[in-house]
């Protein structure tokens, strides 16, 4: 049998890592190897993995050398970065730099930038429709991303621009899920009006993902959008109400008022959820179903992957 590959994979405890991880050490007959990138190769997350089968080896984004290492030999790199650690832009572009050079640096032939737009070229700065944050960005989060595209695309190496959609695991970890309002109903709030957001399970990222890199040079030097499905939020409460077996209602606030919730970020936030409804066309368009399903045939609907984690979304 010839040498497996190694594809090189940041954020490898997080959920885009840790799903295309498992993708690869899934694919018993598959031609990658997984090397699995971490800060910290003792933490519970890194010993499961290497338990799985990855190789484990520590290195961090914003340590270019460190990468250099990570990368050495790896036919492949799945880059990713953490903005909601540090909030900064600035770092979120440094690091997507770190990870272009040392993909460049070190021969790999395919690495997959987990990109978001820039929404700047839909809102300028000078658009007063939505605050500008920061004072250079509309949505930090997503305009430091879209921005750091062109270190991949100036780089050299074959790339692919691999757009996400919103996790439905942020449900669960990010505060997003039921909650009971002021008048005692449960409910999710999101500034979306009846418009469709797309969405997708993490896990499926990362399988999407080990698509990619299983079609060679089909998606090299190209732009790939994914999502599991394109939902309105009552749509979603409905399934909530649905899996759930109580009855969720669907909370639409306007963008400004939920730009002055009290949680870090919420500004931020406020203006995505408002990109995403003032631009729905163009937002939908680019993350396509069925791609998605041709890269990852066992893609979850947003039910299936609600009565997956039915007992980690359970309100009282």
């Amino acid at each position: 049998m010839t040498e497996r590959k190694i594809i090189a994979v940041t954020g490898a405890t997080g959920s885009q890592g840790g799903g295309l991880v498992r993708a690869i050490l899934n694919d018993k007959r598959g031609e990658f190897t997984a090397r699995a990138i971490t800060r910290n190769a003792n933490s519970d997350k890194a010993k499961q993995l290497a338990k799985l089968g990855a190789e484990v080896v520590e290195a961090d984004v914003a340590d270019k050398a460190s990468l250099l290492k990570a990368f050495d030999g790896a036919y492949g790199a799945y880059c990713v970065t953490f903005f909601w650690e540090h909030f900064s832009p600035e770092k979120e572009r440094a690091n997507a730099k770190n990870l272009a050079e040392a993909a460049k640096e070190s021969g790999v032939e395919h690495v997959i930038w987990s990109t978001l737009e820039d929404t700047r070229k839909w809102v300028p700065l000078s658009d007063d429709r939505m605050p500008t944050l920061m004072e250079h960005y509309k949505v930090p989060h997503f305009d430091a991303k879209g921005e750091s595209n062109a270190f991949f695309e100036n780089s050299g190496v074959p790339y692919t621009l691999l757009y996400t959609s919103f996790y439905w695991d942020n449900f669960i970890h990010f505060g997003m899920g039921p909650q009971k309002g002021p008048d005692g109903k449960l409910g999710i709030t999101m500034p979306m009006g009846n418009k469709k957001l797309p969405g997708i399970a993490a896990e499926d990222i990362g399988k999407c993902a080990y698509g990619i890199f299983n079609a060679g040079e089909t998606y090299k030097n190209k732009a790939v959008g994914i999502s599991g499905q394109h939902l309105t939020g009552q749509q979603m409460a409905d399934s909530f109400s649905k899996v759930l077996g109580q009855n969720i209602v669907y909370n639409d606030v306007p963008a400004a008022t939920y730009r002055s919730f009290d949680f870090p970020g919420a500004d931020d936030l406020g203006n995505m959820f408002q990109f995403k409804h003032d631009f729905e066309a163009d937002f939908c368009a680019r993350r396509d179903i069925q791609l998605s399903k041709s890269l990852n045939p066992e893609l979850q609907t947003f039910e299936s992957w609600l009565r997956q984690n039915k007992d980690q979304l359970a309100v009282e």
